[in-house]
């Protein structure tokens, strides 16, 4: 039993949509695209699972969010794919890839062979028991990677509504959902190793500020610690089934015999100790890339691939989470786990498989973004280098620069208004010469707003190949100077000839 398709996307998330948007943009024709997703859902914008979602005044729910709104788009839902003709095989999980063969192999025994694949498994939560701490399984220890884990979450979130929450890991999926459980009504407690939140991005005098405002939430923050152990009660608060002592006093690693059991409390390996009616996990992810492994070239975590997201075979793309590219702007191979790369370079794909000819490779400016009550930030490029902060940390507006080896390679901005964020992030791009960074710090924000507005010189047109040889010659001025060398030397030529007749004669 099997199916064939010309072009298979494997993966259900945002780089899924994404990609089939542009294979429709780019015409191919009914019943040659597939979509086989482990989700029962068609692909959606995840980044709403940990902000609309969780509010609890008209929350986001499907199909509000399916794909491709994030970019004012038109919103994918599954009669969209029908009137198209793709195919979505959703709830279903491939259990083997064969990249040889071009097959995949689901759980259910079907095979699905393609000419081109697209790998847009994206990434999976860390887990716990990955650290060495049982619990994942308790009623109310929640994660956030999909649609199944945001209800979930909203459900134990609202049972637990005056209560206590822990949440461990102070990342994007920390923050995001700490802001969403104080709006609704739960008292929190975030727990992490670093010395301040957001530590991948946040520089000590950024990550201050955002941990004031959560302070004056109500929010407590316990640092430089991790997560120990969970005391567990198989008779919780939100379960009536009674068990007698014995199967009481037995610390449940799942269900006993059909009980459920709960979290009550969060023991922390410096010995804290903080009563919990619920738990939410953010501690990473890890790219999806278990199907490939020998298979495929692995790098930074990922598939490696190259300009045009094309992996070790020619057959395979990858694109997303999942995917490690090569990024200009760094001169180096990255991973980035943010849906703006993923929905890029999921086009970008389909570009390169649809039209090569006229697909240069990839270039990325790097971009991430966050929404906590009030406040919204964008950052773009890297943040390596010397820091430069403006701004008033007091109010509302403030940022930050990075200087690298003399340049402008990476911007921070918070509270900024849409032209703001476009002028760092083109700022950002073109990575001017910064020669006196306390300059830089005096002009602040409206240094990018002037990099921004400065005319850019024309781009070079590209070499026209003269065939025959491995040299590339720019037509237009080459073409003068060989024209122009034939034409003297024909003259030297005519004028040798003469002399010798001349002289002959004489």
């Amino acid at each position: 039993m099997g199916r064939a398709f010309v072009y298979v996307i494997l993966g259900g998330g945002v780089a899924a949509g994404y990609a089939a948007l542009e294979f429709t943009r780019r015409g191919i024709s009914h019943r040659e695209l597939c979509i086989i997703s482990e989700e029962p859902v068609a692909p959606y914008e995840r980044p709403a699972l940990s902000k609309g979602f969780l509010l609890p005044e008209a929350p986001a729910r499907l199909p509000s969010f399916h794909t491709c709104v994030g970019t004012n788009e038109e919103r994918l839902t599954p009669k969209w794919y029908k009137e198209h003709g793709i195919e979505l095989v959703l709830a279903t999980r491939v259990k083997s890839a064969d990249v040889r063969r071009k097959t995949l192999l689901t759980a259910t025994g079907e095979t699905i062979s393609y000419k081109i694949l697209i790998i847009a498994t994206g990434a999976r939560s860390l887990q716990l028991e990955e650290f060495g701490v049982n619990g994942s399984n308790a009623e109310n220890v929640c994660y956030l990677r999909n649609v199944d884990d945001a209800t979930r979450l909203v459900n134990v979130m609202q049972s637990s509504s005056g209560g206590n929450a822990v949440v461990i890991g102070g990342g994007y999926i920390g923050m995001e959902c700490a802001a969403s459980l104080v709006i609704n009504k739960v008292n929190v407690t975030m727990v992490f190793p670093e010395a301040h939140c957001m530590a991948r991005l946040f520089t000590p005098k950024i990550a201050g500020y955002y941990e004031d405002l959560y302070k004056a939430k109500g929010v407590k923050f316990i640092k430089g610690t991790v997560l120990s152990s969970f005391e567990k009660d198989s008779n919780g608060k939100n379960f009536v089934t009674k068990v007698d002592n014995l199967q009481h006093k037995i610390a449940c690693a799942g269900s006993l015999l059909g009980v459920p059991c709960v979290v009550t409390d969060v023991v922390l390996r410096d010995g804290t100790n903080l009563p919990a009616d619920m738990v939410v996990v953010g501690i990473g992810i890890r790219p999806n890339t278990s199907l490939f492994e020998g298979q495929l070239t692995l790098e930074k975590g990922g598939i490696k691939v190259n300009g045009k997201m094309q992996t070790s075979n020619t057959s395979v793309y990858a694109v997303g989470d999942v995917a490690a590219f090569p990024v200009k702007l760094f001169g180096e191979t990255r991973r980035l786990e943010h849906v703006d790369s993923a929905r890029k370079s999921a086009r970008h794909a389909v570009a390169a498989i649809m039209d090569p000819g006229k697909t240069g490779d990839f270039d990325y400016l790097p971009f991430f973004y966050s929404r906590v009550f009030s406040l919204s930030w964008q950052f773009y490029g890297d943040n390596v280098g010397e820091i430069v902060h403006y701004g008033d940390f007091s109010g509302s507006t403030f940022g930050a620069y990075w200087v690298n080896k003399g340049q402008l390679v990476g911007s921070f901005l918070e509270g900024g208004t849409k032209e703001e964020y476009e002028a760092i992030a083109k700022a950002t791009k073109l990575k001017p010469v910064i020669k006196d960074v306390a300059d830089l710090e005096r002009q602040g924000l409206s240094f990018a707003i002037s990099v921004s507005r400065q005319p850019q010189p024309l781009p070079m047109p590209p070499p026209v190949p003269i065939h025959g040889d491995s040299l590339e010659l720019d037509k237009p001025l080459y073409a003068w100077n060989a024209t122009a060398g034939v034409v003297v030397a024909a003259s030297i030529a005519a004028f040798a000839y003469w002399y010798g007749r001349r002289r002959r004669v004489w």
